[in-house]
């Protein structure tokens, strides 16, 4: 797994829940640094821990409402699912004890009350990432539009299961000849092999899984595609969300097609930089669409979007409140 340019990863395989659990316990004593910044819940009790014995500071990310992302778990049994949703909670609520605690939204627990210092870090892209907002030049994607000569690709970049939306977007396309849908992010073998059985050979070279690929090389995708697909389902943990991947696609000058999520559609409704639809049906309709009398449509999303993402997309980065506030935690505990 690549970070961005400059930072050393070092990763473990993924293993078994027994694995995984005994590792949750042995990287804060393991890890080594002025303070320790942990990303899932279940390393928290053990923090707490070793920051009485070791003295080491360490910040909790929440970057979401972790007992309502288990529903969206298909890997979940239901006969555990009160017992690990329960266990989450109490872990979630252990990370308000954090030196600091980093959430991603206000409505992501634990709350303010719970909380000994609380900071909300919006999940805003990192435009370092992204191609030059300049791109794409949408006055040359008019004067190609009615000669053909335009590339008609969507573009999906995260993880790829059913609740966010992988079966409709291959039904999408599969109704929408002509296009074709750039897939990036990570896989089950089952469940590709489940979707590629739901569609038939409509799809056939129309469809690239790309894996996972490091940041700048998902998004270098975006500089030959038109739309961003985010048809999500409406579960409990995405239902008050707004997905990043919704303000990479504006900022890459791509019309968004999402399924309603409330927060999102009011985005879309104020930025003008795109459409939602219910499900495949509409989807497929929107696309066709698109490719065929209401080509000036696509653009005019493509446009209001990237003006959108320009004025507010810009501006102090939420991630230099967070460098600011981590060294001050280490500044605090010398």
């Amino acid at each position: 797994m690549a970070g961005p340019p400059g930072v050393a990863v070092r990763v473990w395989p993924r293993g078994t829940m027994v694995a995984r659990a005994l590792r949750a316990v042995r990287l804060p004593w393991t890890a080594h640094g002025r303070v320790l910044l942990l990303i899932d819940p279940d390393t928290v009790p053990s923090a707490l821990l070793a920051r009485r014995l070791r003295g080491c500071p360490f910040v909790a990310d929440v970057h979401e409402d972790y007992a309502a992302v288990l529903h969206d778990r298909s890997w979940v049994p239901s006969a555990l699912l009160g017992l690990l949703s329960w266990l989450t909670a109490r872990c979630v609520g252990l990370a308000g004890r954090a030196d600091l605690t980093v959430v991603a939204d206000e409505h992501v627990p634990p709350g303010k009350s719970a909380t000994r210092r609380r900071l909300v870090v919006r999940n805003l892209p990192d435009l370092s990432m992204l191609p030059d907002m300049s791109r794409p030049d949408l006055s040359a994607l008019r004067a190609t539009a009615v000669s053909g000569e335009r590339p008609w690709r969507a573009l999906y970049v995260g993880d790829l299961r059913a609740s966010r939306g992988l079966d409709e977007m291959l039904l999408a396309v599969a109704a929408a000849p002509g296009w074709h849908l750039d897939l990036v992010g990570p896989v089950s073998p089952a469940e590709r092999e489940r979707v590629e059985a739901l569609v038939g050979p409509e799809l056939d070279g129309r469809v690239v899984w790309h894996g996972r690929l490091p940041p700048r090389q998902a998004w270098e995708l975006a500089a030959g595609a038109s739309v961003g697909m985010a048809l999500l389902k409406d579960t409990p943990a995405f239902r008050d969300a707004v997905p990043t991947k919704v303000y990479e696609y504006l900022a890459c000058g791509l019309a968004v097609l999402s399924t309603p999520l409330p927060r999102v559609a009011q985005l879309l409704d104020a930025s003008g930089g795109g459409r939602i639809v219910r499900d495949a049906t509409e989807a497929g309709d929107v696309l066709r669409g698109w490719f065929g009398e209401h080509q000036d449509e696509l653009l005019v999303h493509r446009e209001a979007g990237l003006r959108w993402a320009r004025a507010e997309l810009h501006g102090p980065s939420p991630y230099a409140r967070l460098a600011a506030e981590m060294r001050t935690v280490v500044e605090t505990r010398r």
